[in-house]
Protein backbone atom coordinates (compact mmCIF):
# COMPACT_ATOMS: atom_id res chain seq x y z
CA UNK A 1 0.00 0.00 0.00
CA UNK A 2 3.15 2.15 -0.15
CA UNK A 3 2.07 3.48 -3.28
CA UNK A 4 -1.36 4.49 -2.77
CA UNK A 5 -1.64 8.43 -3.07
CA UNK A 6 -4.11 10.87 -2.04
CA UNK A 7 -7.97 10.19 -2.28
CA UNK A 8 -10.20 11.05 -5.41
CA UNK A 9 -13.43 10.09 -4.35
CA UNK A 10 -15.54 10.24 -1.47
CA UNK A 11 -18.69 9.34 -0.48
CA UNK A 12 -19.90 10.83 2.04
CA UNK A 13 -23.56 9.79 4.09
CA UNK A 14 -24.99 8.13 1.06
CA UNK A 15 -28.84 7.06 1.52
CA UNK A 16 -31.44 5.60 -0.86
CA UNK A 17 -34.43 4.18 -0.08
CA UNK A 18 -37.35 2.11 -1.98
CA UNK A 19 -39.89 2.56 -0.33
CA UNK A 20 -39.63 1.04 3.03
CA UNK A 21 -36.68 -0.82 1.95
CA UNK A 22 -33.36 1.00 2.65
CA UNK A 23 -31.21 -0.13 0.32
CA UNK A 24 -28.08 2.16 1.38
CA UNK A 25 -27.72 3.57 5.18
CA UNK A 26 -25.78 6.63 5.92
CA UNK A 27 -22.50 5.01 3.85
CA UNK A 28 -19.23 6.60 4.03
CA UNK A 29 -16.78 5.28 1.12
CA UNK A 30 -13.08 6.53 0.04
CA UNK A 31 -11.06 5.99 -2.94
CA UNK A 32 -7.41 6.72 -3.19
CA UNK A 33 -5.30 6.74 -6.65
CA UNK A 34 -3.61 3.74 -7.19
CA UNK A 35 -5.50 2.52 -4.85
CA UNK A 36 -8.20 -0.95 -5.60
CA UNK A 37 -10.02 -1.61 -3.19
CA UNK A 38 -12.97 -4.77 -3.10
CA UNK A 39 -16.63 -3.91 -2.84
CA UNK A 40 -18.32 -6.73 -1.13
CA UNK A 41 -21.20 -8.42 0.11
CA UNK A 42 -24.65 -10.42 0.29
CA UNK A 43 -27.14 -10.34 -2.94
CA UNK A 44 -29.48 -7.39 -1.50
CA UNK A 45 -26.33 -5.64 0.49
CA UNK A 46 -26.62 -2.47 -1.31
CA UNK A 47 -23.17 -2.83 -3.54
CA UNK A 48 -25.36 -1.90 -7.29
CA UNK A 49 -27.51 0.56 -5.76
CA UNK A 50 -24.39 2.38 -4.44
CA UNK A 51 -22.77 2.05 -7.76
CA UNK A 52 -24.93 3.44 -9.84
CA UNK A 53 -25.57 6.53 -7.61
CA UNK A 54 -22.44 6.71 -8.18
CA UNK A 55 -22.55 6.46 -11.93
CA UNK A 56 -25.34 8.99 -12.36
CA UNK A 57 -28.34 6.12 -12.47
CA UNK A 58 -29.95 6.68 -9.73
CA UNK A 59 -30.17 9.69 -7.22
CA UNK A 60 -29.32 9.38 -3.63
CA UNK A 61 -31.81 10.44 -0.83
CA UNK A 62 -29.24 11.61 1.36
CA UNK A 63 -26.00 12.38 1.06
CA UNK A 64 -23.20 13.40 -1.57
CA UNK A 65 -20.52 11.96 -3.85
CA UNK A 66 -17.68 14.33 -4.24
CA UNK A 67 -14.70 14.40 -6.23
CA UNK A 68 -10.97 15.85 -6.51
CA UNK A 69 -9.82 17.45 -9.74
CA UNK A 70 -5.76 16.70 -10.71
CA UNK A 71 -5.18 19.79 -8.63
CA UNK A 72 -6.66 18.52 -5.52
CA UNK A 73 -9.83 20.78 -5.11
CA UNK A 74 -13.14 19.19 -4.20
CA UNK A 75 -16.54 19.47 -5.71
CA UNK A 76 -19.71 17.24 -5.90
CA UNK A 77 -20.51 15.29 -8.46
CA UNK A 78 -24.02 16.38 -10.18
CA UNK A 79 -26.81 14.20 -9.58
CA UNK A 80 -28.05 11.42 -11.74
CA UNK A 81 -26.05 12.48 -14.39
CA UNK A 82 -24.21 9.34 -16.43
CA UNK A 83 -22.28 11.85 -18.61
CA UNK A 84 -21.22 14.01 -15.70
CA UNK A 85 -19.83 10.56 -13.94
CA UNK A 86 -17.95 9.80 -17.60
CA UNK A 87 -16.89 13.73 -17.82
CA UNK A 88 -15.24 13.45 -14.43
CA UNK A 89 -13.23 10.40 -15.21
CA UNK A 90 -15.12 7.95 -13.50
CA UNK A 91 -15.48 4.64 -16.05
CA UNK A 92 -17.20 1.17 -15.22
CA UNK A 93 -16.64 -1.91 -16.80
CA UNK A 94 -20.11 -3.80 -16.53
CA UNK A 95 -20.59 -8.25 -15.65
CA UNK A 96 -22.24 -8.23 -18.83
CA UNK A 97 -20.38 -6.57 -21.83
CA UNK A 98 -21.96 -2.85 -23.61
CA UNK A 99 -20.35 -3.44 -26.71
CA UNK A 100 -22.29 -2.99 -30.20
CA UNK A 101 -20.63 -6.48 -31.89
CA UNK A 102 -21.32 -5.72 -35.25
CA UNK A 103 -19.04 -2.42 -35.07
CA UNK A 104 -14.85 -3.30 -34.96
CA UNK A 105 -12.68 -3.21 -31.19
CA UNK A 106 -11.93 0.43 -32.51
CA UNK A 107 -15.01 1.48 -33.18
CA UNK A 108 -16.68 0.56 -30.10
CA UNK A 109 -13.79 2.05 -28.18
CA UNK A 110 -14.04 5.79 -30.02
CA UNK A 111 -17.94 5.98 -30.18
CA UNK A 112 -19.73 8.28 -28.40
CA UNK A 113 -16.61 10.39 -27.79
CA UNK A 114 -16.62 12.50 -31.13
CA UNK A 115 -19.14 14.09 -33.50
CA UNK A 116 -20.29 11.36 -36.13
CA UNK A 117 -18.92 13.82 -39.10
CA UNK A 118 -14.90 13.64 -37.24
CA UNK A 119 -14.85 10.27 -36.94
CA UNK A 120 -13.20 9.09 -40.69
CA UNK A 121 -10.38 12.38 -39.80
CA UNK A 122 -9.84 11.17 -35.74
CA UNK A 123 -9.81 7.17 -37.00
CA UNK A 124 -5.68 7.54 -37.21
CA UNK A 125 -4.93 9.72 -34.27
CA UNK A 126 -7.61 7.12 -31.56
CA UNK A 127 -5.62 4.24 -33.02
CA UNK A 128 -2.14 6.12 -31.70
CA UNK A 129 -3.63 6.49 -28.91
CA UNK A 130 -5.39 3.46 -28.41
CA UNK A 131 -1.95 1.80 -29.32
CA UNK A 132 -0.02 3.21 -26.69
CA UNK A 133 -2.22 2.46 -24.19
CA UNK A 134 -2.17 -1.07 -25.35
CA UNK A 135 1.54 -1.09 -25.12
CA UNK A 136 1.26 0.90 -21.70
CA UNK A 137 -1.32 -1.68 -19.57
CA UNK A 138 -0.58 -4.94 -21.58
CA UNK A 139 -4.13 -4.79 -22.45
CA UNK A 140 -3.93 -6.33 -26.24
CA UNK A 141 -6.82 -6.75 -28.48
CA UNK A 142 -7.72 -7.00 -32.56
CA UNK A 143 -9.33 -3.65 -33.45
CA UNK A 144 -10.63 -4.18 -36.73
CA UNK A 145 -12.18 -7.44 -36.14
CA UNK A 146 -16.05 -6.90 -35.24
CA UNK A 147 -16.59 -7.38 -31.73
CA UNK A 148 -18.81 -10.78 -32.63
CA UNK A 149 -16.03 -12.34 -34.07
CA UNK A 150 -13.77 -11.50 -30.90
CA UNK A 151 -13.14 -14.20 -27.84
CA UNK A 152 -14.61 -13.21 -24.42
CA UNK A 153 -11.23 -12.10 -23.29
CA UNK A 154 -10.60 -9.45 -26.19
CA UNK A 155 -14.06 -8.40 -25.65
CA UNK A 156 -13.15 -7.89 -21.64
CA UNK A 157 -10.23 -5.73 -22.56
CA UNK A 158 -12.06 -3.76 -25.01
CA UNK A 159 -14.61 -2.79 -22.33
CA UNK A 160 -11.73 -1.52 -20.41
CA UNK A 161 -9.64 0.45 -23.28
CA UNK A 162 -12.60 2.11 -24.02
CA UNK A 163 -12.79 3.51 -20.37
CA UNK A 164 -8.94 4.59 -20.31
CA UNK A 165 -9.71 6.29 -23.79
CA UNK A 166 -11.92 8.42 -21.92
CA UNK A 167 -8.75 9.53 -19.44
CA UNK A 168 -10.95 7.51 -16.44
CA UNK A 169 -9.37 8.17 -13.03
CA UNK A 170 -11.75 5.66 -11.42
CA UNK A 171 -12.19 2.37 -12.64
CA UNK A 172 -15.27 0.20 -11.27
CA UNK A 173 -14.80 -3.41 -12.48
CA UNK A 174 -18.17 -5.33 -11.61
CA UNK A 175 -17.50 -9.45 -12.00
CA UNK A 176 -14.56 -8.76 -14.21
CA UNK A 177 -13.65 -12.36 -14.10
CA UNK A 178 -16.96 -13.90 -15.09
CA UNK A 179 -16.14 -16.02 -18.08
CA UNK A 180 -12.81 -15.27 -18.73
CA UNK A 181 -10.34 -18.69 -18.45
CA UNK A 182 -7.32 -18.47 -15.55
CA UNK A 183 -4.84 -17.83 -17.83
CA UNK A 184 -7.09 -14.17 -19.34
CA UNK A 185 -7.95 -13.65 -15.61
CA UNK A 186 -4.26 -13.28 -14.27
CA UNK A 187 -3.44 -11.25 -17.47
CA UNK A 188 -6.32 -8.64 -16.95
CA UNK A 189 -5.56 -8.65 -12.75
CA UNK A 190 -1.53 -7.97 -14.30
CA UNK A 191 -3.01 -4.91 -16.21
CA UNK A 192 -5.09 -3.50 -13.27
CA UNK A 193 -1.84 -3.70 -11.50
CA UNK A 194 0.13 -2.07 -13.56
CA UNK A 195 -2.61 1.27 -14.07
CA UNK A 196 -2.81 1.14 -9.90
CA UNK A 197 0.90 1.75 -10.05
CA UNK A 198 0.36 4.73 -12.40
CA UNK A 199 -2.52 6.22 -10.51
CA UNK A 200 -5.62 4.43 -11.46
CA UNK A 201 -7.80 4.64 -8.78
CA UNK A 202 -10.24 1.09 -8.66
CA UNK A 203 -13.56 -0.45 -7.26
CA UNK A 204 -13.34 -4.17 -7.51
CA UNK A 205 -16.59 -5.94 -7.20
CA UNK A 206 -16.49 -9.50 -7.06
CA UNK A 207 -18.29 -13.13 -5.48
CA UNK A 208 -14.47 -14.68 -6.05
CA UNK A 209 -13.12 -14.52 -2.76
CA UNK A 210 -9.61 -15.65 -3.83
CA UNK A 211 -9.68 -13.19 -6.79
CA UNK A 212 -10.29 -10.29 -3.92
CA UNK A 213 -7.11 -11.52 -1.80
CA UNK A 214 -5.10 -11.72 -4.12
CA UNK A 215 -5.96 -8.26 -6.32
CA UNK A 216 -7.03 -5.94 -3.33
CA UNK A 217 -5.62 -3.19 -1.23
CA UNK A 218 -8.88 -3.00 1.09
CA UNK A 219 -12.11 -4.57 1.40
CA UNK A 220 -15.16 -2.56 1.98
CA UNK A 221 -18.32 -4.88 2.96
CA UNK A 222 -22.21 -4.32 3.31
CA UNK A 223 -23.94 -5.84 5.04
CA UNK A 224 -28.17 -5.16 4.77
CA UNK A 225 -27.41 -1.52 3.13
CA UNK A 226 -24.71 -0.88 5.96
CA UNK A 227 -21.37 -0.65 5.93
CA UNK A 228 -19.86 -3.14 8.53
CA UNK A 229 -16.28 -3.20 7.56
CA UNK A 230 -13.33 -1.66 6.14
CA UNK A 231 -10.51 -2.94 6.84
CA UNK A 232 -6.89 -3.80 4.48
CA UNK A 233 -7.13 -7.00 2.40
CA UNK A 234 -3.83 -7.54 3.92
CA UNK A 235 -4.51 -10.15 7.40
CA UNK A 236 -7.33 -11.15 5.80
CA UNK A 237 -8.99 -14.86 4.42
CA UNK A 238 -11.54 -16.55 3.04
CA UNK A 239 -13.19 -17.26 6.08
CA UNK A 240 -13.72 -14.11 7.83
CA UNK A 241 -14.36 -12.16 4.62
CA UNK A 242 -17.49 -14.52 4.29
CA UNK A 243 -18.19 -14.12 7.96
CA UNK A 244 -17.94 -10.32 7.68
CA UNK A 245 -21.06 -10.59 4.84
CA UNK A 246 -23.11 -13.07 6.25
CA UNK A 247 -22.58 -11.91 9.59
CA UNK A 248 -21.97 -15.62 11.13
CA UNK A 249 -19.30 -18.20 10.58
CA UNK A 250 -19.87 -19.97 7.03
CA UNK A 251 -19.05 -23.64 6.73
CA UNK A 252 -17.32 -24.31 3.12
CA UNK A 253 -17.25 -28.27 3.01
CA UNK A 254 -15.86 -30.47 0.35
CA UNK A 255 -17.46 -33.02 -1.90
CA UNK A 256 -18.28 -36.21 0.26
CA UNK A 257 -16.83 -39.44 -1.45
CA UNK A 258 -19.24 -40.47 -4.53
CA UNK A 259 -20.15 -44.63 -4.23
CA UNK A 260 -21.96 -44.45 -8.14
CA UNK A 261 -24.48 -46.48 -9.07
CA UNK A 262 -26.34 -47.15 -12.51
CA UNK A 263 -25.81 -45.09 -14.51
CA UNK A 264 -28.37 -41.75 -15.21
CA UNK A 265 -26.73 -39.80 -18.48
CA UNK A 266 -24.89 -41.70 -21.21
CA UNK A 267 -23.76 -40.08 -24.24
CA UNK A 268 -21.91 -42.29 -26.97
CA UNK A 269 -20.49 -39.74 -29.55
CA UNK A 270 -23.74 -37.81 -29.74
CA UNK A 271 -23.46 -34.17 -31.73
CA UNK A 272 -26.46 -31.71 -31.36
CA UNK A 273 -26.82 -28.27 -32.38
CA UNK A 274 -24.93 -26.03 -35.05
CA UNK A 275 -23.06 -23.11 -35.18
CA UNK A 276 -20.72 -21.51 -32.50
CA UNK A 277 -22.44 -24.07 -30.20
CA UNK A 278 -22.69 -27.46 -31.83
CA UNK A 279 -21.72 -30.72 -30.08
CA UNK A 280 -18.89 -32.95 -31.82
CA UNK A 281 -19.16 -36.65 -31.16
CA UNK A 282 -18.79 -36.21 -27.37
CA UNK A 283 -18.49 -38.97 -24.77
CA UNK A 284 -20.04 -38.32 -21.18
CA UNK A 285 -21.39 -40.94 -18.48
CA UNK A 286 -22.98 -39.65 -15.32
CA UNK A 287 -23.75 -42.32 -12.65
CA UNK A 288 -26.40 -42.52 -10.04
CA UNK A 289 -24.61 -40.45 -6.70
CA UNK A 290 -21.50 -38.66 -8.59
CA UNK A 291 -21.37 -34.70 -9.57
CA UNK A 292 -19.32 -34.58 -12.77
CA UNK A 293 -18.63 -30.71 -13.10
CA UNK A 294 -18.24 -29.58 -16.99
CA UNK A 295 -15.59 -26.69 -17.29
CA UNK A 296 -15.18 -23.94 -20.29
CA UNK A 297 -15.80 -20.91 -21.24
CA UNK A 298 -19.35 -19.69 -21.86
CA UNK A 299 -20.51 -20.62 -25.98
CA UNK A 300 -18.44 -23.83 -26.06
CA UNK A 301 -21.31 -25.78 -26.51
CA UNK A 302 -22.65 -25.95 -23.29
CA UNK A 303 -25.74 -24.79 -23.94
CA UNK A 304 -26.32 -26.96 -26.01
CA UNK A 305 -25.46 -30.06 -23.59
CA UNK A 306 -27.80 -28.43 -21.30
CA UNK A 307 -30.31 -28.57 -24.17
CA UNK A 308 -30.02 -32.33 -24.67
CA UNK A 309 -30.84 -33.04 -20.86
CA UNK A 310 -33.51 -30.60 -20.18
CA UNK A 311 -35.08 -31.69 -23.10
CA UNK A 312 -34.84 -28.99 -25.72
CA UNK A 313 -32.68 -30.16 -28.24
CA UNK A 314 -32.25 -34.02 -29.91
CA UNK A 315 -29.29 -35.22 -31.01
CA UNK A 316 -28.67 -35.23 -34.59
CA UNK A 317 -25.82 -38.27 -34.37
CA UNK A 318 -24.61 -41.12 -31.83
CA UNK A 319 -26.53 -42.75 -28.84
CA UNK A 320 -28.11 -41.00 -25.60
CA UNK A 321 -29.59 -42.82 -22.97
CA UNK A 322 -31.11 -40.66 -20.17
CA UNK A 323 -32.51 -42.70 -16.87
CA UNK A 324 -32.78 -45.56 -18.79
CA UNK A 325 -34.37 -44.25 -22.26
CA UNK A 326 -33.44 -41.99 -25.27
CA UNK A 327 -33.14 -38.39 -25.88
CA UNK A 328 -36.66 -37.28 -24.31
CA UNK A 329 -39.05 -35.72 -26.88
CA UNK A 330 -39.54 -32.61 -24.44
CA UNK A 331 -38.65 -30.67 -20.83
CA UNK A 332 -42.31 -32.35 -19.55
CA UNK A 333 -40.83 -35.73 -20.58
CA UNK A 334 -37.51 -35.11 -18.60
CA UNK A 335 -39.06 -34.13 -16.09
CA UNK A 336 -41.71 -37.11 -15.78
CA UNK A 337 -39.09 -39.29 -16.07
CA UNK A 338 -36.78 -37.50 -13.25
CA UNK A 339 -34.43 -34.57 -14.40
CA UNK A 340 -34.35 -31.51 -12.37
CA UNK A 341 -33.00 -28.65 -13.84
CA UNK A 342 -31.36 -25.41 -13.10
CA UNK A 343 -31.18 -23.46 -16.16
CA UNK A 344 -28.40 -20.46 -16.93
CA UNK A 345 -30.35 -17.57 -16.77
CA UNK A 346 -32.71 -17.83 -13.93
CA UNK A 347 -34.31 -15.13 -14.98
CA UNK A 348 -35.24 -15.34 -19.10
CA UNK A 349 -35.68 -19.75 -18.70
CA UNK A 350 -36.18 -20.32 -15.00
CA UNK A 351 -39.25 -17.89 -13.91
CA UNK A 352 -41.92 -16.04 -14.62
CA UNK A 353 -41.26 -12.59 -12.90
CA UNK A 354 -44.87 -11.16 -12.36
CA UNK A 355 -46.44 -14.57 -11.04
CA UNK A 356 -46.44 -15.65 -7.82
CA UNK A 357 -43.97 -17.53 -6.13
CA UNK A 358 -46.01 -20.28 -5.68
CA UNK A 359 -47.41 -20.38 -9.00
CA UNK A 360 -43.42 -20.43 -9.94
CA UNK A 361 -42.70 -23.40 -7.35
CA UNK A 362 -45.26 -25.46 -8.79
CA UNK A 363 -44.90 -24.35 -12.23
CA UNK A 364 -43.39 -28.16 -13.63
CA UNK A 365 -46.32 -30.15 -11.65
CA UNK A 366 -48.70 -30.05 -14.17
CA UNK A 367 -49.70 -33.72 -13.73
CA UNK A 368 -49.43 -33.29 -9.98
CA UNK A 369 -53.19 -34.25 -8.61
CA UNK A 370 -51.17 -32.07 -5.22
CA UNK A 371 -52.03 -28.91 -6.89
CA UNK A 372 -54.17 -29.34 -9.80
CA UNK A 373 -57.70 -30.93 -10.52
CA UNK A 374 -59.33 -30.75 -14.28
CA UNK A 375 -56.42 -28.99 -15.16
CA UNK A 376 -56.99 -26.12 -12.82
CA UNK A 377 -54.76 -24.75 -10.38
CA UNK A 378 -55.81 -25.98 -6.39
CA UNK A 379 -54.87 -22.13 -5.01
CA UNK A 380 -54.85 -23.32 -1.38
CA UNK A 381 -52.57 -26.41 -2.09
CA UNK A 382 -49.98 -24.87 -3.80
CA UNK A 383 -49.50 -22.17 -1.38
CA UNK A 384 -49.56 -24.62 1.12
CA UNK A 385 -47.05 -26.51 -1.00
CA UNK A 386 -45.18 -23.33 -1.78
CA UNK A 387 -45.12 -22.90 2.42
CA UNK A 388 -42.92 -25.74 3.26
CA UNK A 389 -40.55 -24.81 0.16
CA UNK A 390 -40.30 -21.44 1.58
CA UNK A 391 -39.47 -22.88 5.16
CA UNK A 392 -37.47 -25.55 4.15
CA UNK A 393 -35.33 -23.90 1.65
CA UNK A 394 -34.83 -20.68 3.77
CA UNK A 395 -36.27 -18.81 0.79
CA UNK A 396 -36.66 -14.71 1.87
CA UNK A 397 -40.36 -13.51 0.80
CA UNK A 398 -43.38 -11.69 1.45
CA UNK A 399 -45.38 -14.75 1.66
CA UNK A 400 -46.46 -17.46 -0.92
CA UNK A 401 -48.79 -14.97 -3.19
CA UNK A 402 -45.71 -12.06 -3.60
CA UNK A 403 -44.33 -11.85 -7.48
CA UNK A 404 -41.17 -13.43 -7.91
CA UNK A 405 -39.94 -9.73 -8.95
CA UNK A 406 -39.73 -8.62 -5.67
CA UNK A 407 -36.88 -11.52 -4.45
CA UNK A 408 -33.52 -11.17 -4.41
CA UNK A 409 -31.38 -13.27 -6.88
CA UNK A 410 -30.31 -15.51 -4.57
CA UNK A 411 -33.95 -16.59 -2.90
CA UNK A 412 -34.95 -16.89 -6.46
CA UNK A 413 -32.23 -18.98 -7.23
CA UNK A 414 -33.16 -21.01 -3.76
CA UNK A 415 -36.39 -21.34 -5.38
CA UNK A 416 -35.55 -22.75 -8.42
CA UNK A 417 -33.35 -25.22 -6.33
CA UNK A 418 -36.59 -25.76 -4.28
CA UNK A 419 -38.25 -26.58 -7.80
CA UNK A 420 -35.70 -29.07 -9.39
CA UNK A 421 -35.37 -31.39 -5.81
CA UNK A 422 -39.05 -31.39 -5.95
CA UNK A 423 -40.24 -35.01 -5.75
CA UNK A 424 -36.51 -36.14 -5.40
CA UNK A 425 -34.98 -36.47 -9.06
CA UNK A 426 -32.64 -38.82 -10.16
CA UNK A 427 -30.17 -37.00 -12.26
CA UNK A 428 -29.96 -33.13 -11.87
CA UNK A 429 -28.99 -30.32 -14.52
CA UNK A 430 -27.07 -27.85 -12.59
CA UNK A 431 -26.19 -25.10 -15.05
CA UNK A 432 -24.09 -22.38 -13.17
CA UNK A 433 -26.14 -22.95 -10.36
CA UNK A 434 -24.58 -19.96 -7.99
CA UNK A 435 -23.84 -17.35 -11.02
CA UNK A 436 -23.95 -14.17 -9.15
CA UNK A 437 -25.09 -15.15 -6.01
CA UNK A 438 -23.14 -14.36 -2.71
CA UNK A 439 -20.74 -16.55 -0.33
CA UNK A 440 -23.77 -17.51 2.18
CA UNK A 441 -26.26 -18.50 -0.89
CA UNK A 442 -23.44 -20.16 -2.48
CA UNK A 443 -23.38 -22.37 0.54
CA UNK A 444 -26.51 -23.30 0.80
CA UNK A 445 -27.28 -24.20 -2.76
CA UNK A 446 -23.95 -26.02 -2.99
CA UNK A 447 -24.93 -28.17 0.28
CA UNK A 448 -28.29 -29.11 -1.26
CA UNK A 449 -26.61 -30.65 -4.34
CA UNK A 450 -24.35 -32.35 -1.89
CA UNK A 451 -26.98 -33.76 -0.35
CA UNK A 452 -29.04 -34.45 -3.59
CA UNK A 453 -25.95 -36.53 -4.54
CA UNK A 454 -25.53 -38.62 -1.13
CA UNK A 455 -29.29 -39.58 -1.68
CA UNK A 456 -28.20 -41.02 -4.93
CA UNK A 457 -29.17 -38.37 -7.58
CA UNK A 458 -26.73 -37.94 -10.20
CA UNK A 459 -25.61 -34.23 -11.17
CA UNK A 460 -24.15 -32.48 -14.55
CA UNK A 461 -22.94 -29.21 -13.11
CA UNK A 462 -21.42 -26.62 -15.70
CA UNK A 463 -20.28 -24.29 -14.26
CA UNK A 464 -17.29 -21.45 -15.42
CA UNK A 465 -16.47 -20.72 -11.63
CA UNK A 466 -13.65 -22.80 -10.40
CA UNK A 467 -13.67 -22.90 -6.70
CA UNK A 468 -17.27 -24.23 -7.30
CA UNK A 469 -16.01 -27.32 -9.86
CA UNK A 470 -13.61 -28.26 -7.09
CA UNK A 471 -15.72 -27.81 -4.13
CA UNK A 472 -18.59 -30.10 -5.83
CA UNK A 473 -16.87 -32.29 -8.67
CA UNK A 474 -16.43 -35.58 -8.13
CA UNK A 475 -15.39 -36.16 -11.64
CA UNK A 476 -14.33 -33.25 -14.33
CA UNK A 477 -14.57 -32.50 -17.88
CA UNK A 478 -13.28 -29.68 -20.13
CA UNK A 479 -15.65 -28.41 -23.25
CA UNK A 480 -13.76 -26.61 -25.64
CA UNK A 481 -15.31 -26.09 -29.49
CA UNK A 482 -17.77 -28.57 -29.04
CA UNK A 483 -15.68 -31.39 -28.02
CA UNK A 484 -15.32 -32.49 -24.26
CA UNK A 485 -12.57 -33.83 -22.98
CA UNK A 486 -12.78 -36.95 -20.74
CA UNK A 487 -13.90 -36.56 -17.16
CA UNK A 488 -10.96 -36.75 -14.81
CA UNK A 489 -10.74 -37.11 -11.01
CA UNK A 490 -11.19 -33.72 -9.58
CA UNK A 491 -8.43 -34.40 -7.23
CA UNK A 492 -5.91 -35.24 -9.72
CA UNK A 493 -6.62 -31.58 -11.61
CA UNK A 494 -5.66 -28.14 -11.04
CA UNK A 495 -6.91 -24.78 -12.04
CA UNK A 496 -3.79 -24.48 -14.66
CA UNK A 497 -4.46 -27.69 -15.85
CA UNK A 498 -7.96 -26.85 -16.85
CA UNK A 499 -7.28 -23.26 -17.90
CA UNK A 500 -4.87 -24.65 -20.74
CA UNK A 501 -8.08 -27.46 -21.53
CA UNK A 502 -10.31 -24.40 -22.04
CA UNK A 503 -8.33 -22.96 -24.28
CA UNK A 504 -8.03 -25.91 -26.40
CA UNK A 505 -4.72 -27.58 -25.03
CA UNK A 506 -5.56 -30.51 -22.74
CA UNK A 507 -2.42 -31.67 -21.13
CA UNK A 508 -1.68 -35.21 -20.31
CA UNK A 509 -3.86 -35.85 -17.56
CA UNK A 510 -6.77 -35.58 -20.20
CA UNK A 511 -5.14 -37.55 -23.09
CA UNK A 512 -4.21 -40.27 -20.56
CA UNK A 513 -8.30 -40.84 -20.03
CA UNK A 514 -8.73 -40.37 -23.64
Amino acid sequence: MSGIGEAVLRLEGVGKRFGALVANDAIDLSLHRGEVVALLGENGAGKTTLMNILFGHYVADEGRVMLADAAGAWSELPRGSPQAALAAGIGMVHQHFTLAENLTGLENIILGTQAWYSLRLSRREARKRIAALMRRTGLQADLDLPVDRLGVGERQRLEILKALYRKARILVLDEPTAVLTPQEAEGLFAAVRTLAREGLAVLFISHKLGEVLALTDRLVVLRSGRKVADRPTAGADRALIAQLMVGREVDVARPARAEPGRPVLVLDKVGAGQGRGRLSAIDLTIRAGEIVGIAGVSGNGQATLAELVAGLAQPIEGRMDLLGSGAPANPFEAIARGVGRLSEDRHRDGMVAEMSVAENLIMEQRWSKGVQRFGLIRRDAARDAAKVAIAAFDIRCPGAEAPLRLLSGGNIQKLLLARALAGAPRLILANQPTRGLDVGATVEVHARLRRAALEGAGVLLISEDFDELFALSHRIAVMHGGALTPAVAAQSLDVQTIGLAMAGQPGAVFEAAA
